[in-house]
């Protein structure tokens, strides 16, 4: 069976470059994997012929806004501010990459917006301190799983896309690159990090209720933990379950669970004949944009599960562990802007030799002329 690559692209990569659909195709992938609701980034673009860096301040759909499909509802994505003035840019770089021969698949982010989580405080992720994330959206919420759906449909009805790689499809935690970051160096544990990411907002409150969790004392219990780590401490290497105990903890992935599982056979449904890929990790503890699942059990229809490979060392096992798993297929996500590009070759025979069908190599706009040609080297080697 013959391993396909892609690349990883934004929209203004592509945009006023006349010359970037065939450098991406003489990479010698097959298919590109092109932003159509984004987070916000500020990004290089050492490619382009007008501009050397692009500060995306907001989350924004990139896709055609047609404002009868969001008439009435409580969330809408807004627009980009940024670059050239396109209502249509995913629609313009995707003929443009189409033309080179490429096949182009739709990048969508779900519940990663600063910009309508500032705006909607009530419908973010809240930890056990009561304290608002405003780049997470809860998908617990009606209004939440609502947009993420309208994103999805507004892509399928416009686009004629093969692919929905979908990516943020459920809680996003305490991890996130802030402004001024400053939350290293405060001796709080992987897991402590893993209990701040709990969302106890009203409607997860509920939910768990419902499986039975006192969510007011679970948010006590959480807050005296972290709270307590530098004196007494997480013990290291604990999990979630070790902390709060194993019934509370596996009421609150069957509840993740049930609400990912949701999004997913929304999208399903409104996808129709296109595959739809789903960003995951196969660690139900886990939140952020790769959704934390057990994939063993997990029974929703996705064409393939995108794994992230982002470090060389181990991508390997991660990847023959979830195959053992699961029998969907494995989408190796490999970074050539990491710390090793030389080695991306080596690593992506090793994903295959483990399992993995595909790669999707972080990012074309982003890489310098070596780390394209590592690029390069990964889809000319491996086969």
């Amino acid at each position: 069976m013959t391993f396909r690559h892609g690349t990883f692209a934004y929209t203004w990569d592509v945009l006023g470059d006349p010359a970037a659909a065939d450098r991406i195709a003489e990479l010698g992938v097959d298919t590109v994997t092109l932003q159509a609701s984004y987070h916000s980034v500020r990004a290089t673009t050492a490619w382009h012929p007008r501009h050397r860096v692009v500060h995306a301040q907001h989350a924004a759909g990139y896709f055609r806004l047609r404002p009868e499909a969001w008439a009435g509802r409580q969330l809408v994505p807004p627009a980009p501010e940024w670059g050239v003035d396109d209502p249509d840019r995913f629609g313009t770089a995707a003929a443009a990459l189409a033309e080179a021969g490429l096949r182009v698949e739709a990048w969508m982010v779900l519940t990663h917006s600063s910009a309508l989580g500032t705006a909607n405080p009530q419908l973010t992720v809240r930890n056990a301190f009561g304290e608002s994330y405003p780049y997470a959206l809860c998908p617990a919420r009606e209004a939440v799983r609502e947009y993420a759906s309208t994103l999805v449909a507004e892509v399928c009805a416009q686009y004629d896309v093969p692919t929905l790689m979908l990516e943020a499809c459920g809680w996003l935690g305490f991890e996130h690159g802030s402004h001024h970051e400053k939350t290293s160096g405060t001796d709080l544990s992987a897991c402590g990090r893993d209990l701040l990411s709990i969302c106890l907002c009203t409607a997860c409150s509920a939910a768990l209720v419902d499986r039975g969790v006192d969510a007011e004392r679970l948010a006590a219990d959480v807050r005296a933990l972290v709270d307590g780590e530098q004196q007494r401490g997480v013990p290291a290497g604990a999990t979630v379950a070790e902390a709060i105990g194993d019934e509370r903890a596996q009421a609150l992935y069957a509840h993740r669970t049930g609400v990912i599982s949701g999004m997913v056979r929304d999208a399903r449904a409104l996808a129709g004949e296109r595959e739809v890929l789903l960003m995951v990790t196969d660690n139900p503890q886990a939140t952020g944009p790769d959704v934390g699942l057990d994939l063993a059990t997990f029974d929703e229809q996705v064409d393939a599960y995108v794994l992230k490979c982002w470090e060389t060392a181990g991508a390997a096992d991660r990847i023959a562990a979830t195959a053992a798993r699961t029998s969907v297929p494995l989408v190796a996500n490999a970074t050539v802007v990491g710390d090793r590009p030389d080695g991306t070759a080596e690593m992506i025979a090793a994903v295959a030799a483990a399992g993995a069908g595909q790669a999707r190599y972080y990012h074309a706009g982003l890489a310098s002329p070596a780390r394209l040609g590592a690029l390069r080297a990964a889809v000319k080697e491996v086969r």
